[in-house]
């Protein structure tokens, strides 16, 4: 019958978003599994496979001379870790929770808390990951060094961020289109596998190869982090303004859809999911 109002503060609501952030955050890590130490070990393993296939299908077709002058582990894994961020980022963010999921029924919850939230977990454990296995390759194998530490880490945060503008553009068409949508996502996924450049050197193609992957953003982001990795190498053909128009593009794009789609979510859409 009677009720205290009570103000609340710009500063005051903002600490309980960021605490709701980090919970929200803490759940996506964990979703993938109950124990978030064995999740991380698992995506630390999926990479350092990626590593050992990359590094033994190089050997045996010849193509170590094709790489830049310096650690050939290091050219390696500077294409993995990028690849294998913005690919988690993007599915991270188009599982992330809809504006009919039940986690929608707890204020002050909503889509945005959970696109970021999902974004921010794959980030953590992307980050975490390659953190463990550079360290372990520089102790155990060889001292690993980065011409530009803050350089390279600007270039992985850009791939990450790609990959969520990427997962939210696919996460405002999956409330209409929820069957292209999974294909749209599995192709961007596989085509990256070779589109992204991971496996060569853009300044070692020509003109015809190179218009075959110059359209992918992730493809310029590698050969720059490249560039900051190594002190021999001067990307060429890439640059750094195409990818970061892109980003935000489809950022901007995504936010727009899925505030649209949030307007006029239905709860059909979960029905028999």
């Amino acid at each position: 019958m009677f009720r205290v109002e009570t103000r609340t503060s710009g500063l005051n609501s903002s600490l309980v978003i960021l605490e709701l952030i980090y919970h929200s955050t803490v759940r996506s890590i964990r979703r993938g599994h109950r124990n978030a130490l064995v999740g991380l070990l698992y995506n630390i393993l999926q990479t350092v496979i990626f590593i050992g296939v990359f590094y033994v299908m190089f050997t045996i077709l010849g193509l170590r001379g094709n790489s830049i002058r310096g650690d050939f582990i290091v050219y390696i894994m500077s294409g993995i870790f990028l690849f294998m961020t913005n690919t988690k980022s993007m599915s991270a963010v188009v599982r992330s929770e809809g504006p009919t999921s039940a986690m929608m029924l707890h204020a002050p919850m909503n889509t945005a808390i959970a696109i970021g939230s999902s974004a921010l977990a794959a980030l953590y454990t992307q980050l975490l990951s390659m953190i463990v296995v550079l360290g372990v390759y520089h102790m155990a194998f060889e001292p690993v060094h980065i011409d530009d530490p803050v350089g390279a880490m600007g270039m992985f945060l850009l791939a990450w961020l790609n990959g969520v503008g990427v997962g939210m553009l696919v996460l405002a068409i999956k409330p209409w289109w929820p069957g292209f949508a999974n294909v749209a996502q599995t192709i961007y996924s596989r085509a990256n596998m070779i589109a992204s450049g991971k496996m060569f050197v853009a300044n070692t193609l020509n003109y015809t190869m190179l218009k075959m992957f110059d359209w992918n953003p992730l493809f310029h982001i590698i050969d720059q982090a490249r560039g900051y990795a190594f002190i021999n190498y001067n990307p060429h053909n890439s640059n750094l303004t195409y990818p970061i128009y892109v980003t935000l593009a489809l950022i901007m794009i995504g936010l727009i859809g899925e505030f649209h789609a949030r307007k006029n979510a239905s709860i059909s859409w979960t029905a028999g999911r």
